[in-house]
């Protein structure tokens, strides 16, 4: 099974305006925090976004993009992984930050 990578900024490209965009988006975060709390990577279908294929597509583009995720095909699915190294290296405690904020959040409307 061949797997092909789909196109991604390198590090020293990735902004961090482009980055806070992508994650100011409730669904695009969701797949963020999925991906940091699940399995290293996942099928875009696992994530059972409540949006249509086509706007699925938009908000994972947009993560890839920014460099927050990174893809690949594998067969007929598309796997993305957390870039998580990456953005720590460049923007140190960001990503940390941010997902503690979804998680209290989280537990302010339980």
């Amino acid at each position: 099974m061949t797997e092909t990578c789909l196109p991604e900024p390198p590090p020293e490209q990735i902004r961090l305006e482009a980055v806070l965009h992508a994650l100011a988006d409730p669904v695009r975060l969701r797949i963020v925090s999925e991906l940091a709390t699940g399995p290293h990577e996942l099928a875009c279908q696992a994530f059972g976004l409540p949006v249509t294929k086509s706007t699925s597509t938009h908000h994972f583009r947009v993560l890839r993009e920014a460099g927050v995720i990174r893809q690949h095909r594998r067969g007929t699915a598309r796997m993305s992984t957390l870039r998580d190294a990456d953005l720590e290296a460049l923007f140190p405690g960001l990503l940390a930050s941010v997902l503690h904020g979804v998680q209290a959040e989280r537990l302010r409307s339980v």
